[in-house]
């Protein structure tokens, strides 16, 4: 089985119009979306979920008025000024503690130190996980809650799924879109990869973000190479880009241009490959043609 995690550095590379094609490419693949705090795949793939899990990535406080005595101890102790003295009354005070459920960071202190029992320290859902199937085969996705954390853990859950979908249809390849970033979301999605396929641009910007995540799947011992999307922008700091990866043991992908069928493919919820045969779509097809051959002949840990 060979899971192939598709990452960037910075945001808005095109990392999930390339992944979209890839599925589109793949003659059998299961398609995981691990970028779950901006989840867009489904966008393109228009999944139709066969399953849905309820999320928890830890735990979250709440106040029982009727038992609090509004001693203010749980006030004193957050860090998080999650707490304030602004709560329903009861019979013994006017205003009792409550708990701002976006500001609360799950720590339990309040819990531990509340004396009356007055603090639940319960479950959070913090968002849902789906399986779905697309014309293209299986999508493990998910929809985290607005401010709410633990990504890594969820994209752990969901990676732990396409594996045992892998398994279970005797499927070879998966595909995984990462998130963009060196956080730990991006950490979860590239631990135990075969490969990742960094998506840069050629900016400034772009190059330093791809210095920072080739930095990343170096010290995670993972094989790494580089496309440059819109290439074309900017063909010195491609060039630029290349010969980094070149002088640090990274391999360089076939470049991709600038090319609004892209977008247009987008609104049509297609992908490129579905859309037009040639220009990018040519390009993407090479990209895809380079990450099979790797995967066929391992290249060496950058």
């Amino acid at each position: 089985m060979n899971e192939i995690v598709v990452i960037s550095g910075k945001g808005g590379t095109g990392k999930t119009s390339l992944v979209a094609s890839f599925a589109a490419l793949s003659e059998d693949c299961i398609v995981a979306d691990c970028d779950v705090d901006a989840a867009d795949l489904h966008l393109i793939l228009d999944p139709v979920p066969t399953k849905q899990t309820d999320f928890s990535g830890g735990n979250r406080a709440a106040v029982d008025p009727a038992a609090c005595t509004a001693c203010g101890v749980c006030k004193e102790y957050c860090q998080f000024d999650a707490i304030t003295m602004d709560g329903p009354a009861n019979d013994a005070v006017e205003k009792t503690a409550r708990i701002d459920p976006t500001a609360c960071e799950g720590c339990g202190v309040c819990n531990w130190f509340c004396i009356g029992g007055a603090v639940k320290f319960a479950p959070a859902i913090n968002g849902k996980w789906f399986v779905s199937q697309t014309r293209f085969g299986p999508l493990v996705h998910a929809k985290l809650g607005i401010a709410e954390g633990n990504s890594g853990k969820l994209v752990h859950i969901l990676r732990t799924e396409a594996r045992a979908l892998a398994e279970a249809g005797r499927v070879e390849t998966i595909l995984i879109d990462g998130s963009p970033g060196i956080g730990c979301p991006v950490i979860a999605s590239i631990t135990g990869a075969n490969l990742v396929l960094i998506v840069t641009e050629p900016t400034q910007s772009g190059m330093h973000d791809f210095k920072r995540v080739a930095e990343l799947a170096k010290h995670f011992k993972i094989p790494a190479m580089v496309c440059v999307n819109k290439w074309d922008l900017n063909a010195v700091i491609t060039d630029r880009i290349e010969l980094f990866a070149q002088n640090h043991g990274i391999e360089v992908a076939p470049r991709v241009r600038y090319d609004r069928a892209i977008t247009d493919a987008q609104i049509a919820q297609q992908t490129v490959i579905e859309y037009q045969e040639a220009s990018c779509a040519g390009e993407i097809r090479e990209v895809w043609e380079k990450i099979q051959a790797t995967i066929a002949s391992p290249i060496k840990d950058n």
